[in-house]
């Protein structure tokens, strides 16, 4: 791949948009179509997807900062995200809380959905939980993505330092040590004062995956060839994990679920499990391969290609969409219960389609106040 640019690229934006889609499915609570996603039948998922377009999107965005105003002023659009995400991150907690209380205390909602995300500990003692919300070390299960994404992106500028000082070399060295460090459990971060649970995705660990995206975008990997060997290994490596990862398989054959668990440590979500990585990778050829050189494909005309705009255009704002996508999950879940349509066909396909009506809303609201259309000068009638 060439050095980054800021012509946007449509893998890039599509990817992002069915990762956001797939994010809302799986964070929707009691959804029966979240035994479709690809996580049932892989050991990778939507994070994936998400991480490893961030890293591209990262080197696209920033890249080209440390390339034309060096490393300070590289690491200063780098620390200026960070502050971003993290109170994207605060506001998230406090919208999403403050809904589930606001519905139960008004006797809205017959359910303990704060309970349900593990919230009472905040209510029951704000005192001593808010320092440890705004220093990160509470963080519930349910609000664990952007945390380590803003880490991630911290380490941002110690890579770009290991890269101009003293190469490529140098970089993966530094990547696959904190790797090495998360996968044995050396490096992590509390997520909660009261008890030992840590992060439940370590950033040192899913780092490899940010970088490796971030490392073909910037050229310091090739961009992989169109062979059919290797679509036939990736292909044969995504059909050979199913049996070890399918539930529904696993419930039948106590020999599969055996060795499931023998290699957990090597599929483990928290510490980036080494197969997780190349299940992924393998995922990432054969999406590479299907939209075609440059993504061609996905330039496709008439409905299709409407389709594929309309999730390039949720890409484009994936952190407001995953921001919208959280709080959409919990209060459509909220209002399909309330209906009493929790575990029915109708009520699955009401609330996920209203979810995705509402991320797609949100990407096109973004994009259009983005556009700040009122610096555009006003049309006179007839002109």
């Amino acid at each position: 791949m060439k050095t980054a640019s800021r012509t946007r690229d449509p893998r890039l934006d599509f990817f992002r948009g069915i990762a956001m889609f797939i994010i809302f499915i799986a964070h929707l609570p009691a959804n029966g179509w979240a035994l479709w996603i690809p996580a049932r039948f892989g050991f990778s998922d939507a994070t994936e997807i998400f991480v490893f377009c961030s890293g591209m999107a990262s080197a696209i965005a920033f890249g080209r900062v440390f390339e034309l105003h060096g490393l300070a002023m590289g690491s200063a659009r780098v620390l200026y995200r960070v502050w971003q995400v993290y109170w994207a991150h605060i506001c998230l907690f406090f919208a999403v809380a403050g809904m589930l209380a606001f519905l139960q205390i008004n006797g809205l909602s017959s359910d303990d959905y704060v309970g349900k995300l593990n919230l009472w500990h905040f209510f029951e003692d704000p005192i001593f939980q808010l320092p440890a919300l705004l220093t990160l070390t509470y963080v519930p299960n349910y609000f664990d993505i952007l945390p380590m994404y803003l880490v991630i992106l911290a380490m941002l500028p110690l890579v770009m330092v290991a890269y101009y000082k003293i190469g490529r070399g140098a970089v993966a060295a530094l990547v696959a040590t904190f790797w090495l460090l998360a996968t044995f459990r050396f490096v992590d971060f509390p997520a909660e004062p009261w008890s030992d649970r840590r992060w439940f995705f370590n950033p040192f660990a899913w780092q490899l995956l940010f970088f490796t995206g971030f490392a073909f975008i910037k050229g310091w990997i090739p961009a992989p060839p169109v062979k059919k060997r290797l679509l036939f290994v990736s292909t044969a490596i995504i059909i050979l994990t199913i049996p070890f990862a399918y539930f529904r398989i696993l419930n039948e054959v106590p020999e599969l679920r055996k060795i499931a668990g023998d290699i957990r440590f090597l599929t483990v979500k928290t510490e980036m499990g080494l197969l997780r990585y190349i299940h992924f990778l393998a995922l990432a050829y054969v999406a590479w391969v299907a939209v075609g050189q440059g993504g061609g494909r996905l330039l496709m005309e008439g409905f299709g290609g409407k389709v594929v705009r309309v999730i390039k255009r949720v890409g484009q704002q994936s952190l407001a969409v995953f921001l919208a996508s959280l709080i959409l999950a919990q209060g459509l879940a909220v209002l399909r219960d309330e209906l009493g349509l929790k575990g029915t066909f109708s009520g699955g396909v009401m609330a996920n389609l209203l979810g995705f009506a509402g991320l797609i809303a949100v990407a096109y609201a973004v994009g259009w106040f983005k556009g700040e259309p009122w610096r555009k000068p006003k049309e006179t009638p007839g002109s």
